[in-house]
């Protein structure tokens, strides 16, 4: 009976990696491109921290929520991505599934019972971490005034712990409220995935609680977006009002009261960098909401289930490069970073 059941099993696994999509080169260059993002997830993400370590400036409460963002896009390049180059580089020198390969076996411990939910706890963590952020930069546009009282360190560290306790209670969801899901390393996204399990083959009744990944993150990024449209009114309204005051056609007694509550210019263009972070976090997050949703319907898209998943973990080295593009004061930290470097050295040899 187990015989027939494994045959029936690799059968229905058979026609999807095909020569195409899992031939010697092809898993080749997969590697290739993982190994390098891994690399570049890591490296920008290391930037980060030991940006925010080593300059004061950096120690705000804005600051606390890049630290928890870059952490948790380097624990993507840490643990999700090098699990998926240990296993395709298995498959490619071993030419056999390892034992956590999708449908092998169910009798061993799974490494993709800790990888999975470290990615989307990780995910999680990212969009929420992004929500937070144009929290605070709303409040310091729109009530700058308040923004030392009402955003302060120990408030920002209490509302990261929030986020990620509850991102990874959210990730583990589909394990603690249904007994129809299971962690497995996927042959078409070449990572670990939560997989409902077939009854005769047909999807459980209870598939659908998987959506519940998708309404989270597009519950947030909507929200997000509301803040940032809000914030952005602001900004033009005052921008507005600032070139009336410099053709003089408010008058000179608007100077000091056309505009009481003037956010800084550093206010304004975090603003604006958030904003950027929401719409390609946005952007890239759409591939795998729209997977879900026809994984859940009971389509199964191999192709584009790879550029999904590896188009979301692309995300987590976009985070630096949008830093150091648009942050001056990351801009400036890293060259007081390099700086330093460069010091020491030459003290050394005086």
């Amino acid at each position: 009976m187990e015989t027939a059941n494994q045959t029936a099993t690799e059968e229905t696994l058979a026609p999807l990696c095909t020569v195409c999509c899992c031939g010697l080169i092809n898993r080749t260059l997969a590697v290739i491109f993982m190994v390098s993002l891994a690399f570049a997830i890591v490296v920008g993400n290391v930037v980060t921290l030991t940006v925010f370590m080593q300059t004061r400036h950096s120690r705000t409460p804005q600051g606390y929520l890049k630290v928890s963002l870059a952490i948790a896009d380097m624990m993507v390049g840490v643990w999700v991505v090098p699990f998926s180059v240990y296993t395709e580089i298995s498959l490619m020198v071993t030419r056999a599934p390892p034992p956590w390969y999708q449908g092998i076996s169910t009798e061993s411990w799974q490494p993709c019972m800790l990888i999975g939910p470290v990615f989307a706890g990780c995910t999680f963590v990212s969009i929420s971490t992004i929500f937070l952020m144009t929290m605070e930069r709303s409040v310091a546009i729109l009530r700058p005034l308040h923004k030392d009282t009402l955003v302060t360190r120990h408030r920002i560290l209490f509302l990261i712990i929030l986020s990620w306790t509850g991102s990874f209670l959210l990730a583990m969801s589909p394990l603690m409220l249904s007994n129809s899901f299971t962690l497995e390393y996927n042959e078409c996204s070449r990572m670990c995935n939560y997989a409902p399990l077939l009854i005769k083959n047909q999807l459980p009744p209870d598939a659908n609680i998987l959506l519940l990944f998708p309404a989270f993150d597009f519950s947030l990024l909507g929200g997000t977006l509301a803040v940032n449209i809000l914030s952005f009114t602001s900004i033009r309204r005052y921008s507005r009002k600032r070139k009336l005051l410099s053709e003089g056609s408010l008058g000179t007694d608007m100077g000091a009261g056309g505009c009481p509550h003037r956010p800084s210019f550093s206010d304004i263009k975090a603003a604006k960098t958030i904003g950027i972070l929401t719409f390609a976090f946005t952007a890239s997050f759409s591939p795998i909401a729209v997977f879900v949703l026809g994984n859940v319907v009971g389509f199964t898209w191999c192709n584009f289930s790879f550029l999904a998943f590896w188009i979301l973990t692309g995300n987590s080295c976009c985070n630096v490069i949008i830093y150091s593009v648009r942050d001056h004061r990351f801009r400036k930290g890293l060259t007081l970073l390099f700086q330093r470097d460069r010091a020491q050295p030459h003290s050394e040899k005086s």
